[in-house]
């Protein structure tokens, strides 16, 4: 049951309000034009957004590529492309710590825990990769409790909480793999499969592809219907199908690029489906 607050000295003035409205729905509503006006009030606002990080990228892929050829050439960005999957990993984990307006310090050093625990007992003691997979979540699982304890119950900072976990766990990681200091995973076990095999058939990375390019027509499209219905702005036709065409080009050309090396690496699906799942 909804209640409207009635003003004493007007009380006609609640009948004749008008009601807020998200500035961006209006935005959306006008279409591509709407988002340019946007974009053009933000930057004389000093708003830059994430236009310094796409120049910067756009410099450093060119100094790189005129330094050497093969830089933008596809074994590369693949290779370079599996090595950011490890960070991606964990940038979608620390993504829910930065959402409550925190932070996390120690996230490096318990990963690196985590992956000792799956070295030390897979190699050297013998025991079945996927229950070293099992331990180690469990363990990283439960140095995040602790952390947790330290941050909801006793009321310390994440900050020095999480600082001191980099600290501490740097050295619980070396402790753990012993006075070598490192560990050589099987590249034909479980972990080592991780970041080597690759689907090599190229349907599959294009298929993927379409997958992810008409899903995201329809169900943006059916979203849109029920805004319509309910009366709520909505992005036009045109606009749907712009973004959905940018799409399909960041999502194909990647599945090309990753085809004319191996084929689509098993390390980027995980990722896409962890990216995807939260």
């Amino acid at each position: 049951m909804s209640t409207q607050h009635i003003d004493p000295v007007n009380p006609a003035a609640a009948h004749d309000a008008i009601p807020a409205v998200d500035p961006r729905l209006l935005v959306r509503e006008q279409g591509l034009a709407g988002y340019v006006n946007e974009f053009g009030r933000k930057l004389k606002a000093g708003d830059l957004g994430s236009v310094p990080v796409v120049l910067g990228l756009i410099i450093i892929w060119s100094i790189f590529q005129g330094l050497n050829s093969n830089f933008l050439g596809a074994e590369n960005l693949t290779n370079i492309a599996i090595t950011m999957t490890a960070t991606g990993m964990m940038a979608v984990g620390i993504i829910f710590v930065l959402l409550l307006g925190e932070i996390d310090l120690s996230v490096g050093s318990v990963s690196g825990v985590s992956g000792a625990i799956v070295a030390v007992l897979s190699v050297t003691n013998g025991v079945n990769e996927w229950l070293a997979i099992l331990a180690a979540i469990a363990g990283g699982a439960l140095i995040g409790s602790l952390h947790g304890f330290f941050f909801a119950k006793i009321g310390a900072p994440a900050f020095a909480v999480t600082l001191s976990g980099l600290l501490f766990w740097s050295g619980a990681m070396l402790q753990i793999l012993g006075s070598n200091g490192t560990i050589n995973l099987d590249s034909e076990g479980v972990v080592g499969q991780l970041t080597t095999y690759f689907f090599s058939d190229v349907a599959v990375g294009y298929g993927l592809a379409a997958l992810a390019v008409a899903g995201y027509f329809l169900a943006t499209f059916s979203d849109n219907r029920r805004r319509a219905a309910a009366g709520v702005p909505s992005r036009p036709l045109g606009e749907i199908l712009l973004r959905t065409g940018l799409l399909a080009v960041f999502t194909f050309g990647p599945a090309m690029v990753f085809n004319q090396y191996k084929g689509l690496p098993l390390a980027i699906v995980l990722f896409l489906l962890a990216l995807v799942g939260t």
